[in-house]
C-alpha cells in the first residue's frame, strides 16, 4: 500500500475518554509546552533551544506547513471531558525499517501522566494501522524512558536487540510489531 500517496482527511479517531484528530494552530502553544517539558537528556534540536526556538509562531507555521502533509502523521490528543489538547499519537515516516512500515510515536504533557492517555491513544492508531493494510510498526524509545518503554511492552511492541548507541542523551533502542 503506498501510504504517501493517501490524501490527507479530517478524521478523528475517538477513545474513551480522547478524540484523536489534525492539529490546529490554536493548538500551537500545547505543543511548545511539550518541547518545554522534555527530559533534559532529550537531544538539544528536541527541546527548546537557548534562544528560545521553537517559538510559538514557529510552531504556528509548521502546523500550518504540516497540515498539507498526507496522512497518516501525528495527530492532536483532545480530553473529551475538558476539551483540552493533552499530547499528541500517530504514525510518523520511519528511517530504520522497511519502507511502507511508519513509527509509533506518542507524547502527552506531563499532568496526565500515569493515567493510561498514552496506551489508550497508542491502541486506537494500532487499530487502524492495521485497518488501513500496515502489517508492522516500528517505535524507537531512549533506554532510560521507562514510562514509554511500558506503555509500548503494553501495546505488544517487542525490542529488536538493534540499538543506536547514544553516551550522551542514552541509547536509543528499536521495538516493532506486527499488525
Amino acid at each position: 500500500m503506498d501510504h504517501a500517496r493517501v490524501p490527507r482527511i479530517e478524521v478523528v479517531f475517538e477513545t474513551d475518554r480522547l478524540l484523536l484528530r489534525p492539529w490546529r494552530v490554536s493548538d500551537a502553544a500545547v505543543l511548545r509546552e511539550l518541547w518545554t517539558e522534555r527530559d533534559p537528556r532529550v537531544p538539544p534540536h528536541r527541546r527548546i533551544s537557548p534562544d528560545g526556538h521553537p517559538t510559538l509562531e514557529d510552531i504556528e507555521d509548521r502546523i500550518r506547513r504540516d497540515s498539507r502533509r498526507p496522512f497518516p502523521g501525528l495527530l492532536a490528543a483532545e480530553q473529551k471531558s475538558s476539551g483540552q489538547v493533552i499530547g499528541y499519537c500517530g504514525l510518523i515516516p520511519n528511517e530504520h525499517g522497511r519502507a511502507g512500515e511508519p513509527e509509533l510515536a506518542f507524547e502527552f504533557l506531563r499532568e496526565v501522566w500515569r493515567q493510561g492517555f498514552a496506551t489508550e491513544a497508542s491502541w486506537t492508531v494500532l487499530q487502524r494501522a492495521q485497518a488501513s493494510g500496515y502489517r508492522r510498526l516500528w517505535a524507537t524509545v531512549r533506554d532510560w524512558n521507562t514510562a514509554s518503554r511500558r506503555v509500548l511492552a503494553k501495546l505488544g511492541f517487542v525490542e529488536t536487540g538493534q540499538v543506536e548507541p547514544d553516551e550522551i542523551h542514552g541509547d536509543s533502542l528499536f521495538t516493532t510489531k506486527t499488525l
